[in-house]
């Protein structure tokens, strides 16, 4: 789903590449298509399409992948407002 965006690089999605067995199961259940397969295994091919839903890591049959599902945008709210730093979403950005 390229062009979507909550807002860059806040998400919390990692990925453990030497846990990976390349099953496929993340680019199957992923709305966004974040997930590719290179090389029998998997990789993270669009970063901030992440909607942080949780779906690849509870279908991950060997835990290579970790995040926090939504925190994304909470936490750069957060961050901005203790840094001081004015919370902007611009028409490329859509939060939550």
């Amino acid at each position: 789903m390229k062009g979507f965006r909550y807002l860059s690089d806040v998400t919390t999605l990692k990925l453990d590449p030497t846990a990976c067995i390349g099953c496929g199961a993340c680019t199957e259940v992923c709305p966004h298509q974040v997930f590719a397969l290179n090389d029998r295994k998997a990789r993270i091919a669009d970063l901030n399409g992440c909607m942080e839903c949780g779906a690849c890591m509870l279908n991950c049959p060997t835990q290579a992948i970790r995040l926090k599902p939504g925190v994304g945008c909470a936490s750069y709210i957060i961050k901005a407002w203790l840094n001081g730093k004015k919370v902007s979403f611009d028409n490329k950005a859509n939060c939550c």
